[in-house]
């Protein structure tokens, strides 16, 4: 079935199955916001019908304008081949041609994955938190820990034990949001005249909660889900999640509204007021006898919540690979389910900076602040991708130029407003933002340089020597099949530094030379193999077109096309020496890796010096080119093979006698 197809099928089913799962993936970072969002709202103030009808009504109008309108209804639309996400809206864009759109989505990218890193935290600890009601002086911190290292070792194994248990816990969470929502919505129903925006714009221009514009920083963290909504479209497809958001949606404004007439009935007081040493409305709303289920509910949907986000971060790094935006790590395949991966170095490192931003910020009130201004970048530069992804649909000016606008405004509106936690910690998750852009860009320029720097060569014009080559019997034969991988794009070029390694480094004789290529497509599902003949029975050159999703494991893929070679009657593998071949003996196989390394004669600028390395730097902690590409180490031998930039020119000397 073709990608295509796959993808139609995707989005076009729709079942109550379908439905149930996307609960448990899709929606567990927006799901748990109304663990603080509200808390984070009123903070120290004095509760007023103002600022409770405020902030219901900039809550309410948030979800609607931005995370419905902007993100379930628009940007699901733009899908590549049935995945979402900024790196696969960024394949999407590419076709235009139009270079500088790669920052948008390296920033998008870095941000979003610098959110990831505290998401579990914030979610398990304000979960967690709700355990002071019975013991105020419990330390959370020790249990948050152990909670995050329990869900970060079983990543291992994959999700699809885990997975089954996921869609009836978050439907379970989802309904009790919704009833205990209704519950208190009962006891007050001036509630509902927070629909009207008029509470919301009053609340931003007074000084009704000492914060006025700025309390827009608590809003965000509403919304702050909806980016990784969009990442994980590919699991569960477009409709799937339209129509599970309306549940969704009407659950979390249930609770919302619920948390605000339960505030409403004390009015006056400030939280820490109301008789709770964890004074969080989500808790307090709660009958006294339902807490202890509600906390370990909360805590279960929190696990989920960090859950989607780590396997999301995991498909990102995977893609940002693929992109050649980030150093080749191992990736691992713990079950059969299309997609899922598992990348041992990114989960550690994820614990690691979970752990730090635990023991850092210690309550999750003060990771609040860090929280939401990564996040909103990553927005901003999704929206940017999204106007040229509509112009590229032909989508007319007079569609896009509002929505765009709209949508900048409301989202540089949430960056003024967030800005005012870059002291509060919001710098914390700003630097691991730029590590994670400094660590994409220096890749990719590295690259490009490189790229710039290799000379092609044209394989006609060695042709004749290569033929000639593999009979020469006074050469002591290198193998019968030797294999090189090349970048060169057209099927007429090699590297030069092939041709070096083949006729001058050592010459190497074999019976059959094979080149290939990996194109990896803008789209993230596919798998097709195209053969050229250069030189029948001497010289082949297979090019692999792979989507961005797929991993590269050119052993067993080459192995596969080799078969069909032979099935075909194309190819002979059969062993050129006498004896074996009396035999039927197959062949060996020999890849040959060139390791590149910056030469001293390289005449470079500052800027280059800086980028190359850094890049040789990083290559250092990455995986190898064999293991990249999935080779058996056995059969690999790896050349070094100085990289020259900007080359001197000759010298002149004069001989004397």
């Amino acid at each position: 079935m073709s990608s295509n197809s796959h993808s139609h099928q995707l989005h076009s089913k729709l079942s109550a199955a379908g439905l149930l799962v996307t609960l448990g993936i899709i929606y567990g970072d927006i799901g748990t916001s109304p663990l603080y969002v509200m808390k984070a709202i009123i903070d120290n103030s004095i509760i007023t019908k103002d600022l409770v009808l405020g902030g219901l009504s900039c809550i309410f109008w948030t979800l609607t304008l931005q995370t419905t309108l902007k993100y379930v209804i628009i940007t699901l639309s733009a899908d590549n081949n049935g995945e979402g996400g900024i790196f696969a809206l960024y394949a999407l864009v590419k076709k235009t041609k139009i270079q500088w759109l790669i920052v948008p989505a390296i920033i998008g990218g870095s941000a979003l994955l610098a959110d990831g890193i505290i998401t579990p935290p914030i979610s398990v600890a304000s979960a967690v938190e709700g355990l002071r009601i019975f013991k105020p002086d419990i330390p959370t911190i020790p249990i948050v820990i152990t909670i995050l290292f329990i869900l970060f070792t079983i990543q291992q194994f994959g999700t699809k034990l885990v997975g089954k248990f996921f869609a009836p816990m978050m439907l379970i969470w989802f309904s009790m949001l919704a009833i205990l929502g209704m519950v208190q919505m009962c006891t007050n129903l001036e509630v509902f005249n927070a629909i009207n925006p008029y509470y919301a714009y009053n609340l931003l221009t007074s000084d009704v909660s000492s914060q006025g514009f700025f309390i827009l920083g608590a809003v965000f963290l509403c919304t702050t889900g909806a980016e990784a909504l969009y990442s994980d479209m590919g699991h569960c497809g477009r409709r799937n999640i339209r129509i599970s958001w309306i549940f969704v949606k009407m659950a979390l404004v249930m609770n919302y509204f619920g948390q605000g007439a339960y505030l409403l009935l004390h009015e006056g007081k400030t939280l820490e007021q109301l008789g709770s040493s964890n004074p969080n409305p989500f808790y307090l709303m709660m009958p006294v006898w339902f807490q202890p289920i509600g906390i370990v509910i909360a805590t279960l949907a929190a696990v989920i919540a960090s859950q989607a986000l780590i396997s999301g971060s995991f498909t990102l790094i995977n893609e940002a690979m693929r992109l050649n935006f980030w150093p080749k790590v191992k990736i691992k395949f713990p079950t059969d389910v299309k997609g899922q991966l598992y990348i041992p170095s990114i989960n550690w490192l994820l614990f690691l900076g979970c752990v730090g931003i635990v023991i850092y910020f210690k309550e999750s009130g003060n990771m609040e602040h860090a929280y939401g201004l990564a996040i909103v970048l990553c927005m901003i530069m999704t929206t940017i991708l999204l106007n040229f992804y509509l112009i590229m649909k032909r989508v007319k000016w007079y569609f896009i130029a509002p929505i765009i606008l709209v949508y900048l405004t409301i989202e540089l509106s949430f960056l003024a407003a967030n800005i005012v936690k870059f002291l509060d910690g919001g710098f914390v998750t700003l630097f691991i933002a730029l590590i994670l852009i400094g660590i994409m860009s220096t890749w990719f320029l590295a690259k490009r340089i490189s790229k710039n720097y290799t000379k092609i060569v044209k394989i006609n014009e060695y042709k004749k020597v290569l033929a000639e080559l593999s009979v020469d019997l006074s050469i002591p034969k290198y193998a019968t099949h030797l294999v090189y991988m090349t970048n060169s794009t057209k099927s007429d070029e090699i590297e030069e530094k092939v041709m070096y390694s083949i006729l001058q480094k050592r010459p190497k004789r074999a019976d059959i030379y094979w080149f290939i290529h990996v194109n990896v497509m803008n789209e993230p599902y596919r798998k097709e193999y195209k053969v050229v003949e250069i030189v029948p029975d001497d010289i082949y050159r297979i090019d692999f077109f792979l989507g961005f999703r797929e991993p590269t494991k050119i052993n067993l893929m080459f192995k596969e096309v080799i078969k069909d070679m032979v099935n075909n009657g194309e190819v002979d593998i059969t062993s050129r020496y006498e004896s074996l071949n009396k035999n039927n003996i197959l062949g060996d196989f020999k890849f040959v890796l060139s390791e590149k390394f910056l030469s001293n004669d390289s005449d470079v600028t500052f800027f280059e010096k800086i980028v190359m390395n850094a890049y040789f730097i990083m290559k250092k902690f990455s995986l190898s080119e064999e293991k990249g590409f999935g080779l058996d180490s056995s059969s690999v031998k790896v050349e070094q093979f100085p990289l020259v930039l900007h080359a001197p020119e000759k010298i002149h000397l004069d001989r004397i006698k």
